[in-house]
């Protein structure tokens, strides 16, 4: 056996309340294969809670673990080290709060094991002090709030993240690629591609593959121009573009643009920008405890009182009764 092929990496799942189990199953199920592709056990995991008790992950399904917290301190000086380990979050992290976890990830990761995050795993790795110039990837839904509450963590929306010791990934099915990347660096592309055909899967996507459809499919719009003035609008959100200089952005007078958002949008470019603008806020309103002014300002309004206007008129609710229903809902 050669050296490559008696690797052997061991990981600890450490699940938070509500994972996403699809980000969470496609990372563990890969090691699976791999391993019986193998024919021995390259890789070895096992899973952890804060207090060894089972966990639900949010589509309340709950999971049995190995180990706790209290466990897991225990093993970091022994033969039982992992040289891994893997946050496993998902909806609500923002309220998720453990200071004995954020410092048991910031020993393993000081002890040169590597850590890494599911979905929004990268929330809690940013709450623990570990991603400070570091690149990482979340889940797009969850994207405005955490760039807004970490500002010195190099956030991209991209599939997954590889930062030196440092693992992130956007969830869902890009729990895979991170995974099927991780045992292309311990073994071989020929392992890879014999994963993949187990799990049906025909190739590795770029980390830097998009998380979202492209916006012709999510919008249903065909006209390159139109999608490029949306683009443009969407990457400047804090500052909204005038009209003018987004015509001048993309070639066309501000005649030309009126009309093309009338025939394919079905209302006016300044009521489409003032749209994507609002629904930013919504996120977060609904992800982050920012307050209602800096939301306001985040997402380019001159005043609290003008965001809270359009907001109502859009959302049928202020601001302020937006944040507390969600708080009402989470502490039902």
């Amino acid at each position: 056996m050669n050296a490559k092929a008696s690797v052997k990496r061991s990981l600890v799942f450490f699940l938070i309340p509500e994972f996403t189990m699809v980000a969470f199953a496609t990372a563990l199920e890969p090691l699976r294969i791999a391993n019986r592709m193998l024919g021995h056990d390259a890789y070895r995991w096992r899973l952890a809670s804060s207090d060894g008790r089972p966990v639900r992950a949010s589509n309340g399904v709950e999971c049995a673990v190995d180990t706790s917290l209290e466990e897991e301190r225990r093993k970091m000086g022994g033969p039982d080290r992992p040289s891994m380990v893997v946050v496993c979050s998902g909806i609500d992290v923002e309220k998720y709060s453990n200071r004995t976890a954020f410092a048991w990830l910031r020993e393993e990761y000081n002890r040169g094991v590597a850590v890494g995050g599911l979905c929004t795993g990268a929330h809690v790795l940013a709450s623990a002090g570990l991603l400070s110039n570091k690149r990482c990837a979340i889940h797009w839904e969850n994207l405005p709030g955490f760039s807004e509450k970490f500002p010195k963590a190099n956030v991209f929306a991209d599939l997954f993240e590889v930062d030196q010791n440092i693992y992130t990934c956007a969830g869902g099915t890009a729990s895979l690629d991170m995974m099927l990347k991780l045992i292309g660096e311990d073994f071989d592309e020929l392992l890879v591609n014999r994963v993949c055909e187990q799990m049906l899967t025909d190739r590795v996507r770029s980390p830097t593959d998009r998380q979202r459809l492209p916006l012709r499919a999510r919008l249903g719009v065909q006209n390159s121009k139109v999608l490029g003035i949306i683009e443009l609008m969407e990457a400047n959100l804090s500052e909204p573009l005038s009209l003018i200089e987004i015509a001048d952005g993309v070639g066309l007078s501000r005649r030309q643009i009126e009309r093309l958002f009338r025939q394919e949008m079905g209302r006016s470019p300044a009521r489409y920008y003032l749209e994507v603008r609002l629904d930013r806020a919504r996120h977060l309103l609904i992800q982050s405890s920012l307050p209602v002014v800096e939301v306001a300002v985040a997402c380019g309004f001159v005043s609290a009182s003008h965001f809270s206007k359009c907001y109502r008129e859009l959302y049928a609710r202020s601001p302020q009764q937006e944040r507390n229903d969600r708080k009402q809902m989470l502490a039902a």
